[in-house]
């Protein structure tokens, strides 16, 4: 009975520990006999939905690039170096400042060897790096191991023999068992490393997150269709359409009201196309790779200030009238659901001048999430936002006369659009200023920006600034002066940002802290040891828990964390001084004294480096692969709460933070 017991409870660990570990990228490996004395080892890896493998020579500061490494080159020598081969995705990543390269789906590798004759014996590994939207894997080796003798050997059939063990190695990255030996102990007195992995599991521990992004880009387009809704383009349209299919249908009620829903899920369907049509030309991905792109982002620049311009009334943008013309005259020729469905197509091509702008920001925002959905949920809550007054006007006809007639207050939703967009416009030069290394928009010069365009905001809405198009005569009432108050307290917001304040309300859309001249601003977390072992004992003498911050100099996510979380004043003082943090980096090149060979899940593996090292630990202990992951231990190297992964909110963490002093307190 009690040997059925201990089964169940391994089983239940090892379900705990594949809840944990991430297993995205699986690899063969290939000996390829080009000729007598010139070989290929071909790496082939198939990568989930969603991450990607990044490519070779990235260069410092990036991600992890693919490289290939030998321990034993016997009998053979290397030609060139690893090649890259097949489809590459070629993007700027905002938060590295360069240009990066991977694969999605399959990734291939080739490193071509010369065989220098007689007996040989190569023996090595592939590094790779591979990300998602969430967070990273540390460095992962691929290892490979050939044997066999040159051409010219009699009973080739030999050495083929030794080799056919290694021809396809299926590279299994699931790794990690609960009750793994680890290689590595510092300390007579406390065992660290002994894993905690049930532990975790009885205080509630999940890797599973609450994905909000759907519900973020509907919500988005939404307010851009209310947006559009108060624009001339389509305030003075609304009370047209209702009353047409009022009239035409007077004897028959229900049928009018029955064609203004009709129209009004007609906008729905124009615009749901349109975000599939965009999906479908470009692709999910080819649309993530375009939001990063320099030259796109300069190109949507130049598109937004001239939009602002013609909001603030230098120029009108239309569509050619012909285009309208022709739909509306095909609209009164044809009858029933065509005629009602050309009349919102009317609409839309109308409306463009208003609607264009807004559009093409939401596209190009929902477009940096990579989901093949986005573009259409974008557009299906802009298109519902848009169609929803015609369907509760025919409703409620009564309600069209105390509908806001159309007149200066309008114009006035307009101009501040053209503010917006001129902002938001910077935004995308930015990127391309970091393509190409410019250095024309550094942090300062883009917050100078910003608070000169929101100061201007906060004037005309005031009345103090007038534009062509402007009524001479129109008061400052109540919503407008809010408004006014809004944007000009805004502005004052951003001015200690020109000495280095955080200023998490423009964090994501101004350039890195790191491109500030001048930068007075010290709150920042700075980790008390980069060594689990020694941070451990001195939390132990000091008798302070530890927070454990398993990281990446390549994890885009971890500088994230950092940069919106931790500059919080509640974070940083618990975490420095409520605790020891110990900061591990799992992709840490510097070669360990010695490599320390470890078993686990039933496989040899070496530890060449202090980041394998560290994401040894991370996976013998947690029962985790993945970064950012950040983890509370007491003395002893027991949790004392659930780990926390990616998750910018910051109650969250503070929550996260003093539950664990709780119970260490306890």
């Amino acid at each position: 009975m009690r040997k059925t017991i201990s089964s169940i409870l391994m089983l239940l660990v090892a379900l705990a520990v594949q809840a944990q570990i991430q297993d995205p990228v699986k690899f063969k490996t290939e000996w390829k006999q080009l000729t007598d004395n010139e070989v290929e080892i071909v790496f082939t890896g198939t990568i989930d939905p969603g991450w990607h493998v990044y490519s070779t020579d990235l260069g410092d500061g990036g991600p992890i690039s693919a490289t290939f490494n030998t321990d034993k080159l016997e009998g053979a020598e290397t030609v060139g170096t690893l090649k890259p081969v097949g489809k590459e995705v070629s993007s700027f990543d905002k938060l590295f400042e360069m240009q990066v390269r991977y694969f999605e789906h399959t990734a291939q590798f080739v490193q071509t060897l010369k065989l220098t004759g007689g007996n040989y014996r190569v023996e090595g590994y592939l590094e790779y790096g591979a990300c998602n939207d969430e967070n990273c894997l540390p460095p992962t080796q691929v290892e490979f191991s050939f044997a066999g003798k040159a051409a010219g050997m009699s009973g080739q059939g030999e050495a083929n023999a030794l080799t056919s063990a290694s021809q396809s190695i299926e590279e299994e990255n699931t790794i990690g068992s609960a009750d793994a030996e680890t290689a590595i102990q510092v300390t007579d007195k406390v065992d660290y490393w002994k894993p905690v992995i049930t532990e975790l599991q009885a205080l509630g521990e999940t890797v599973s997150q609450a994905d909000m992004s759907w519900l973020y880009i509907f919500g988005m387009g939404f307010v851009g269709g209310l947006v559009a809704l108060f624009t001339p383009c389509v305030w003075p349209i609304i009370p047209m359409t209702v009353s047409f299919f009022l009239k035409r249908n007077k004897d028959n009620k229900k049928k009018g009201i029955r064609d203004a829903y009709l129209y009004g899920a007609s906008i729905v369907v124009i615009y749901v196309a349109l975000g599939l049509i965009i999906t479908a030309i470009w692709g999910a991905n080819a649309l993530n790779a375009l939001s990063t792109n320099a030259v796109f982002n300069l190109l949507f620049f130049l598109m937004l200030v001239v939009f602002a311009a013609s909001f603030f009334g230098a120029f009108e943008i239309t569509l050619p009238s012909s285009w309208s013309n022709a739909v509306d005259s095909k609209a009164e020729a044809t009858s029933g659901l065509l005629s009602i469905f050309l009349m919102a197509f009317t609409l839309s091509l109308v409306s463009f001048s208003c609607t264009g702008p807004i559009i093409g920001f939401l596209l190009v925002e929902v477009s940096t999430t990579g989901s093949i959905l986005a573009p259409t949920l974008g557009m299906l809550g802009f298109a519902i936002a848009l169609a929803l007054p015609f369907t509760l006007f025919a409703l409620f006809p009564s309600w069209l006369k105390s509908m806001p007639k159309s007149g200066g207050w309008m114009n006035v939703i307009k101009v501040t659009l053209g503010f917006l967009e001129l902002a938001f416009a910077f935004k995308f030069f930015s990127v391309a200023d970091l393509a190409y290394g410019w250095g024309l928009l550094d942090r300062e010069t883009f917050l100078a920006i910003w608070i000169v365009l929101f100061a201007l905001l906060g004037f005309y809405l005031l009345g103090k600034i007038k534009f062509l198009h402007d009524d001479d005569n129109t008061k400052v009432s109540v919503p407008r002066f809010f408004l006014a108050l809004a944007s000009l307290a805004f502005a004052v917001y951003m001015v200690p940002g020109l000495w280095g304040a955080p200023l998490k309300a423009v964090s994501a859309f101004a350039p890195p802290l790191k491109t500030q001249d001048f930068n007075l601003y010290t709150n920042e977390v700075h980790a008390q040891f980069t060594d689990y072992d020694l941070g451990m004992e001195y939390a132990r003498q000091q008798g302070k828990p530890v927070m454990l911050d398993f990281t990446g100099y390549g994890c885009v996510n971890c500088r994230k964390m950092e940069l919106a979380v931790w500059t919080d004043s509640k974070v940083s003082d618990l975490i420095n001084n409520d605790y020891v943090l110990i900061t591990l980096y799992v992709d840490d090149k510097t070669p360990l004294p010695a490599p320390v060979k470890i078993q686990e899940n039933g496989k040899q593996r070496t530890l060449r480096t202090v980041g394998d090292k560290w994401s040894y630990l991370q996976r013998v202990k947690f029962g985790a692969n993945a970064q950012p992951f950040y983890v509370l231990i007491d003395n002893d190297g027991h949790p004392l709460n659930k780990s926390y992964s990616y998750d910018e909110d910051i109650n969250k963490y503070v929550d996260f933070l003093q539950t664990g002093l709780e119970n260490f307190g306890k």
